[in-house]
């Protein structure tokens, strides 16, 4: 498939990565961002601003959406104003946001009812594979659209799979997070834990990273948490929104998930003190003492909303 464009939506912390990873490919690339400012990076770098979504839609071959919430996507892809009203037959819409299966299935139905094609597209690796074109990129679709695709998403990432129809990349995608939930629990800890016995916790990780503890979260996140940088490669308000999904798929599917649910309560907890915007590496905040853990711990051990805003 000869691609002249690709309209890219969504160029914030991950997405603007992306976009300019397609650009230093070689690929003439268009956006669209809500808020301008955020796509300042993106234009520097060459690529086209469009003005609206029906414009970007109408002109590209390709488009990827990479935007914060599920209620994000159903409003680019749906409505008058939406990709599947204005995009062009055969075109390939590819969302990367981690949303919900039942509305990847919706978009995949809604699009092949109007001759154009679409996958879901998770990802996986944070500011940092987004920069440096090192993503895991989990895809529900057809096998004839995933070899279409797999051209540009190979700009993005190097470790691609295919897992099955629709929505089948968004439920590997919340397989990733609550992986990760309970994972970046663990680090937090040991990072608390290496402070209070007097250990100089960099050099722990440079034990516990090479054996059977070692893990992304731990490589990357750890040294942020000892270096009090809470700046985000991932949104504490973004994982709310995933491990909240992660909860409702795993309560429809009798799947029981303790690690998870806590986690989740962890990291609400911290929106609630008003830390949404924070790194999802403030989870130690809680643990060093930097936040309150709690106001009622009996209410929060319960699941009960514990910070009145």
């Amino acid at each position: 498939m000869g691609i002249a464009e690709i309209g890219f939506i969504g160029t914030g912390v991950m997405g603007g990565s992306m976009a300019i990873r397609l650009l230093q490919h070689g690929y003439k690339v268009s956006i669209f961002n809500r808020s301008r400012h955020r796509a300042t990076q993106v234009v520097a770098a060459g690529g086209n601003w469009v003005s609206s979504i029906a414009e970007l839609s109408s002109r590209c071959e390709v488009l990827i959406t990479m935007v914060g919430m599920p209620t994000d996507v159903e409003e680019v892809y749906f409505g008058p104003t939406g990709i599947l009203e204005h995009a062009r037959a055969d075109s390939y819409l590819v969302d990367m946001t981690t949303s919900t299966p039942t509305l990847a299935v919706a978009i995949a139905n809604a699009a092949k009812a109007r001759g154009l094609h679409a996958l879901d597209a998770p990802v996986s690796g944070g500011d940092v594979g987004a920069r440096e074109g090192r993503l895991t990129i989990m895809v529900g679709g057809s096998e004839a659209d995933f070899a279409a695709v797999q051209p540009v998403l190979a700009c993005l990432g190097g470790n691609i799979v295919l897992q099955g129809g629709a929505g089948a990349g968004q439920h590997t995608k919340l397989c990733n997070q609550i992986a990760i939930a309970s994972t970046m629990m663990g680090v937090a800890e040991a990072v608390v834990y290496a402070q209070q016995a007097g250990l100089d916790p960099q050099r722990v990780l440079s034990s516990i990273g090479a054996g059977a503890a070692g893990s992304w979260s731990l490589s990357n996140l750890a040294p942020r948490m000892i270096a009090a940088d809470f700046a985000p490669g991932f949104y504490i308000k973004h994982m709310v929104k995933d491990l909240g999904i992660a909860v409702d798929e795993a309560k429809k599917l009798g799947v029981p998930t303790p690690g998870l649910s806590l986690s989740y309560r962890l990291y609400s907890h911290l929106q609630e003190l008003g830390e949404q915007d924070s790194g999802t590496q403030a989870l130690v905040k809680l643990l060093d003492g930097t936040l309150p853990f709690a106001d009622d711990k009996k209410a929060f051990a319960e699941g009960k909303k514990t910070t009145e805003r």
